[in-house]
């Protein structure tokens, strides 16, 4: 849809290969969240690029022939003077780099890239709602906030995509997006798949980490902050008794988050015996060692750990949000808890690890939704897909190939 007042007709796009963009807030955003599309664009004959702030992944990019342009001024945290300067410099990055295609994610670049890019002429602007920075059990001056930026920066871009068909309805019902469609989310099938995995991946990981063969182990991925509901798994973790059950922490920390987890409450959770593997690359070989993956999340769009532990045959107790429904069925291959509720965590976390034989049953009906509901490659072909239908509704010449 393009913004009132504005050309219907983009100006014509270089010659060359499509190039096409993805702006995210950090490079951790353009390594785990666009890679796949990002690959597919370069696979295709195109030229892929990610902007975002520079940092540690961007040599994972460089590695994937995937060029990286530095928004310096980028941030997570709240800081509107940042943010000024680097919608200022995205404006000259894209007048300098001209894609065709600007395809924008997380909650501040997806609002400011949308306007930014349309104002700079882009032929086609994407947006993918990862997950709406608002709930449902938020204040309504939050939700209002967030519903009526979102409705402004849609009315810049041609075409919305969202993961959750949670947030689709609600972006339709509130015509904040009416004519959104529904992306779904996925994982790598091939790198999750618990059948790559001899049975001596399990004991390897778990005889590094000093962990019995007779325990229960309890596994968490995701950043250190409390909005991914570590207050709550500790709180439940001491609950449970530690002859019986350990617990597995993957994740770095994250220190530009308001409600990122201190150092103090770090170390008193290694004290307690919690294994706090910090950042890893090998997650898909540290699921093996696990027997039940745990999500207490405050707020999710659809969590790709969750999908990825699915994939990996894992029984998982979640909390009862958007996003978390659409991965764990309750009583199916997994347990929905009420969120910041830590007896109900550890309660289901002890049901389903004192049953051997409901663990295996949850773990295969996770394998068998994950193949049918979040493969990837669905994911990464009704992005394309869409690019193409935009050119064609706007007559912008693409030629791009199959990946």
């Amino acid at each position: 849809m393009s913004a009132p007042g504005l050309p219907s007709r983009p100006p014509p796009a270089p010659a060359g290969p499509v190039k096409i963009a993805h702006l995210t807030t950090t490079d951790i955003s353009l390594r785990f969240l666009s890679l796949e599309q990002l690959r597919a664009v370069r696979d295709a004959g195109g030229e892929a690029i990610g902007i975002s702030a520079p940092g540690p992944f961007v040599e994972d990019l460089a590695r994937e022939g995937i060029r990286h342009v530095p928004l310096p001024s980028s941030t997570r945290g709240m800081d509107p003077l940042a943010d000024l300067r680097a919608m200022t410099e995205l404006r000259t990055v894209l007048r300098r780099e001209r894609p065709l295609v600007l395809h924008v994610h997380n909650p501040k670049t997806g609002i400011y890239g949308r306007v930014v890019g349309r104002l700079a002429g882009i032929p086609i602007v994407v947006n993918t709602q990862h997950g709406l920075y608002a709930t449902d059990t938020d204040p309504w001056a939050k939700r209002l906030a967030v519903y009526s930026l979102e409705a402004i920066a849609a009315r810049f871009s041609d075409a919305e995509l969202v993961h959750n068909p949670e947030d689709l309805a609600l972006l339709r019902r509130w015509r904040i997006a009416p004519s959104a469609r529904l992306l779904g989310s996925g994982v790598d099938l091939v790198r999750f798949d618990p059948d790559r995995f001899p049975t001596e991946t399990r004991r390897a990981v778990r005889g590094e980490l000093g962990i019995a063969e007779d325990r229960v182990v309890v596994g968490c991925v995701g950043r250190l902050v409390a909005e991914k509901g570590y207050l709550e798994l500790l709180d439940a973790w001491e609950r449970l008794d530690p002859d019986r059950f350990s617990l597995v922490v993957v994740g770095g920390e994250d220190p530009a988050k308001p409600d990122a987890l201190g150092h103090e409450l770090l170390e008193r959770a290694r004290a307690s015996g919690v294994h706090l593997l910090g950042q890893r690359d090998d997650v898909d070989a540290l699921y093996p060692a696990m027997d039940i993956f745990v999500l207490a999340s405050h707020r999710e769009g659809v969590p790709r750990a969750a999908m990825e532990a699915a994939a990996m045959g894992l029984p998982i107790v979640a909390t009862d949000i958007r996003g978390c429904r659409e991965v764990v069925t309750h009583g199916r291959n997994g347990l929905l808890v009420p969120v910041r509720d830590p007896v109900a965590l550890r309660a289901a976390v002890e049901r389903i690890g004192s049953d051997p034989a409901q663990r295996a049953a949850m773990g295969r009906a996770s394998r068998s939704m994950a193949a049918e509901h979040f493969d990837e490659r669905s994911v990464v072909r009704r992005t394309l897909e869409t690019y193409r239908e935009v050119a064609a509704a706007k007559h912008v010449p693409f030629a791009l190939g199959a990946p």
